[in-house]
């Protein structure tokens, strides 16, 4: 298969990896030692973020593999499977794991990949509060371990890391564990100590364009600039409306849905919005009741936002709610003159399941993504 071209139509389908064997694309099975990097990826963000690491660090394509550990839901792996192609256009070897493709699964995923891990020298990581992920890096004996930017999730990863807590995700609430997470604590914990710098441990480095106030000392902080996109893709043709970029808090149970549909209806009448990028985990269901009555066209992207709109079309206002995107995008559509802007979360929108860190850390997305690129504010009620 020929790589992708350079700007592939939005929404054209990805085939299935070809069978069989988990390995494909990439160049032939090479000598494997310490020059080796193993990245292991579980979200389309992550993989974009591999590939940006790759091109700001010079690690050489044919010594980097990328893991795919593949989720279940279908709008992941689309874009995962597109993603996969343009790691392949780089020369890069990418491995598709049906991780959790029944219960044996995580078992054959895992025996399949300890001789790797053993003899890899760095070890790429896009989640470090996946159980999945934890549980490799338990077998890995790198000298070198980077963790990958994945948004918002990297802040939160930070700080804890920094002051020395148990890893968990932000919009989670506290208390009681359930049993399997305490039968993965071990493993939690093992992994949290292998990703603390110092004491004879790996070397590690964070790769994140995410702002970072809290990080442990002895831990190298690289920017990640999206370098790669603006070099890849763009710039895109600007139409002249706006577009709204979605969210998954209400999928989280972070948001309630009644009130942020109410709120997208809002925007679309007071900033003339048009069209509306849907988040791969946003339910079908959702998105008619947002296009009800609106005439609002929802997209659904094949690749990342941050690709999708460097390669246009995309309007010259994008709004977005706190994500990770409002500081990727700055840095992806630099000099194209599209004007992003941010709009906070009312605290009356929390559902009873949000964590009580949900609101703060929101707004500490929002006010970060102010100051670090000087966006506009907007209210999510106009």
């Amino acid at each position: 298969m020929s790589p992708p071209p350079s700007d592939p139509r939005p929404g054209q389908p990805g085939a299935e990896p070809p069978a069989p064997g988990p390995a494909y694309g990439g160049p032939a099975r090479r000598a494997r030692g310490e020059g080796e990097a193993l990245a292991f990826v579980e979200s389309p963000v992550q993989l974009l973020n591999v590939l940006e690491w790759a091109h700001a660090s010079g690690q050489p394509k044919e010594r980097l593999t990328l893991v795919v550990l593949s989720p279940l839901d279908p709008m992941s792996r689309g874009q995962l499977r597109r993603m996969a192609e343009l790691a392949r256009g780089e020369g890069i070897e990418v491995r598709w794991e049906e991780a959790r493709g029944g219960a044996a699964a995580p078992l054959a995923t895992v025996r399949g990949l300890a001789p790797r891990l053993r003899t890899a020298g760095r070890v790429v990581i896009g989640d470090p509060f996946s159980r999945y992920v934890q549980l490799l890096l338990a077998l890995s004996r790198a000298r070198d371990l980077v963790v990958v930017d994945d948004g918002t999730a990297t802040v939160e990863f930070l700080a804890q890391l920094a002051r020395g807590e148990r890893l968990v995700r932000w919009h989670r609430r506290g208390g009681r564990r359930g049993p399997r997470e305490l039968l993965l604590a071990p493993v939690s914990a093992a992994a949290r100590r292998r990703l603390t710098p110092g004491g004879g441990h790996p070397r590690i480095e964070v790769f994140s364009a995410m702002p970072v106030d809290a990080a442990p000392e002895g831990l190298t902080l690289t920017r990640n600039t999206l370098a790669w996109t603006r070099a890849r893709f763009g710039p895109p043709r600007l139409t002249g409306g706006a577009d709204l970029v979605g969210t998954s808090l209400v999928e989280t149970g972070v948001v309630d849905e009644a009130r942020y549909r109410e709120a997208v209806h809002a925007l679309v009448r007071a900033h003339g919005v048009t069209r509306y990028f849907a988040h791969r985990r946003e339910s079908a269901a959702k998105l008619r009741h947002l296009t009800d009555g609106t005439g609002l066209e929802v997209v659904r992207p094949d690749l990342p936002l941050e690709l999708t709109a460097r390669r246009g079309p995309t309007g010259r206002t994008l709004l977005s709610f706190p994500s990770t995107v409002v500081h990727t995008l700055p840095l992806a559509l630099a000099g194209t003159g599209v004007r992003i802007a941010v709009l906070d979360i009312d605290p009356d929108w929390l559902t009873g399941h949000a964590s009580p860190r949900a609101q703060g850390f929101l707004a500490g997305v929002t006010s970060s993504a102010r100051a670090a690129h000087r966006l506009t504010s907007l209210p999510s009620n106009p």
